[in-house]
């Protein structure tokens, strides 16, 4: 796991890289190293320094797997006619690495870096689709002068990009970026205001500044330094939801039982010590109590976010799961103190504005893995969008009942769904006629049920100034014969996943944290994703219901049979509310910014704060955006 950086420079210009290494130390605390390369030859640096090649490669390195100097990068091919910038691990690459040596190709190490060069040198980038991780690398041809730049299938590794005249930059933060010349620092505002009325960001390429893109999940390009126009991202792999299993469920249970432990013995590979995040749910459990199923002696670590309010507390699981596989538990707890106190840091963490605090749980696990000396932690992201873990897939679900004329089966779904979930009549038949209608009437019906994005607290003159889509539509892969499947493609490839991946990656990079994600494996995802639905949603409205009985023997069944859904949850109303006069000093801040309306953005804080109207995450939304977009303008 490591921190990268590329810079295609035609113009020869000094590239200091000592700033744009230095801001992502935390990724790579273990070791740096340079490459300057003009022509077909190439000068290493074990520091970082000023170079002038006509591509410069800096990379900070994360010691996982390998912690020798055999794994030092941005590493050069012994011909001297290759090299390549990496970050992230390929747990196949043992695997990998066999298949090679029975091509009569010799390895120098035991890294998976080396094993990714060489699989790239032998099979090009048809070699992409064959690595199981998590990565983003840039991969160089001194003699074709050709780069190779890929990310992984899910996008778990950031890879961002930016143009600037004739250069060309590479990164794996947005912080890098904005300190290589000519890169402009101005803001997005469709971005800010898609982010202040719903949440959204990851959703695009799009980041919250104008100039600086994300290189897409899934994706490779592979151009010349000398035309930077042949920088077009091509995908090497999708996720095709028509995909049918004709396997029984009792059949799907054991497969998938099969696949998930497959998945966690992969990311189970390390030289260091692996530990886990739990919250208490069904996800996170199954990942423990997996590993403790996979390797009975050997110690396990679990780090838990613990909320003061008892409501949202999920200690009493976590106790469970705990005891059952004899962990060594460690529990979090924090205060609005606290998160004032790590604001700054965690929004320079983030780089860019977050949905919750939430994220702020999740940082705070990470720090305290960090401080127990735990370097790769596995992770639960991605289950709910492969597995229907949330209530508004509920009315995808109907939808595909109805739709293929399954109409009692789907009545007594709908009902069940009220009666055992935390859905309401009202909400699931709203998401069910949405799925039903045509995309322009559900746009004219929208206002019967949701509240009109042309709120008061906006600026209408930066709207109008800026000539933003104030009516956006954020358009999901439609499937009329799968619903259900192409909400969850969504929510995975687009509208929810994205974003938290992003904040895993920033938060435990922030602690030099190896954050590990075994849910999100190509072979698992593309089972799940041919099943009936009925197997990941039961009638009796259960999600996960495959999985659930999957993991029967592995995990507790009072943690299988919970039909609360809570997570890393903050007490985020009570935090808000008890820091009041700190929420005042940020409305003195965004006086001078051109987002708001600042004295209608104060009534509606009073508003909430009175309890007239209801809280909801916009409000941290507006907090959050006013110390990020204040900070950069300092």
């Amino acid at each position: 796991m490591c921190g990268i950086f590329t810079a295609v420079n035609s113009s020869h210009e000094s590239v200091n890289l000592a700033p744009i290494l230095s801001v992502i130390n935390s990724r790579g605390p273990d070791d740096i190293g340079c490459l300057n390369w003009e022509l077909d030859k190439v000068e290493y640096f074990p520091h970082a320094t000023s170079l002038s090649g006509e591509l410069v490669q800096g990379h900070v390195r994360l010691a996982v797997i390998d912690l020798t100097d055999g794994g030092k990068q941005p590493m050069v091919s012994p011909c001297g006619r290759y090299s390549i910038c990496y970050n992230g691990e390929v747990y196949n690459y043992i695997e990998i690495r066999n298949d090679l040596v029975a091509e009569g190709i010799d390895f120098n190490s035991a890294s998976d870096t080396e094993v990714i060069m060489q699989a790239i040198i032998a099979w090009g980038e048809k070699a992409i689709s064959r690595f199981r991780g998590m990565f983003s690398l840039v991969f160089y041809d001194s003699v074709k002068r050709e780069l190779l730049v890929s990310r992984d299938h899910f996008g778990i590794k950031p890879l961002y990009y930016a143009r600037a005249g004739n250069s060309f930059f590479l990164a794996s933060e947005v912080s890098q970026l904005l300190l290589c010349r000519g890169v402009s620092k101005s803001h997005d505002p469709q971005m800010i205001y898609e982010y202040l009325i719903s949440g959204a960001g990851d959703h695009t390429n799009s980041t919250m500044y104008r100039e600086i893109r994300q290189f897409p999940a899934g994706h490779y390009a592979r151009f010349s330094i000398d035309d930077l126009s042949g920088f077009v991202a091509q995908p090497y792999w999708e996720l095709d939801i028509r995909n049918r299993s004709a396997d029984l469920f009792s059949e799907a249970v054991v497969k998938v039982r099969q696949l998930f432990l497959e998945s966690i013995n992969l990311h189970m590979r390390s030289d260091v010590k692996v530990g886990a995040a739990l919250s208490g749910g069904i996800d996170s459990s199954a990942i423990v109590c997996a590993m403790r199923h996979l390797y009975p002696q050997q110690e396990i670590n679990t780090f838990s976010f613990i909320a003061e309010n008892e409501t949202i507390s999920e200690e009493k699981w976590v106790d469970i799961v705990n005891e059952h596989v004899r962990a060594k538990s460690h529990k979090i707890r924090a205060s609005e103190k606290e998160l004032l106190m790590d604001l700054n840091d965690l929004i320079d963490t983030q780089g860019e504005p977050f949905g919750s605090t939430s994220i702020y749980a999740q940082y705070r696990v990470f720090k305290e893995a960090k401080r127990a000396g735990v370097t790769v932690m596995l992770d639960g992201q991605g289950a709910d969008e492969m597995l229907a873990g949330y209530i508004f897939y509920q009315g995808s679900h109907v939808a595909g009942l109805l739709r293929k004329g399954k109409i009692v089966t789907a009545l007594k779904f709908f009902r069940a769904c009220v009666k055992n979930t935390s859905s309401t009549f009202r909400y699931l038949f709203q998401i069910t006629l949405s799925e039903l209608l045509p995309d322009n009437l559900v746009q004219k019906i929208k206002p019967l049920f949701l509240a009109n994005k042309r709120v008061s607290w906006l600026s209408e003159a930066w709207i109008s100034d800026e000539s933003l889509n104030s009516d956006m539509v954020f358009e999901r892969i439609a499937d009329y014969q799968n619903p259900l499947k192409a909400h969850l493609k969504s929510t995975l490839t687009e509208l929810g996943l994205p974003n938290l991946l992003r904040y895993e990656d920033r938060d435990s990079m922030r602690w030099s944290i190896e954050s590990r994600v075994p849910f999100l494996y190509v072979e698992l995802v593309e089972y799940l994703y041919s099943l009936p639905d009925e197997y990941l949603l039961s009638n009796q409205g259960v999600s996960k219901h495959v999985f659930r009985e999957a993991m029967r023997g592995i995990v507790p069944d009072a943690i299988l049979d919970r039909k609360d859904k809570i997570g890393f949850a903050t007490p985020e109303r009570d935090w808000l509310l008890n820091i009041d006069s700190w929420v005042d000093s940020k409305f003195v801040q965004a006086e001078d910014l051109p987002f708001f309306n600042v004295p209608e953005l104060k009534k509606e804080w009073r508003k909430i704060v009175s309890g007239s109207v209801p809280f909801d995450f916009r409000c941290w939304r507006w907090l959050n955006l006013i110390s990020w977009a204040s900070k950069k303008h300092d």
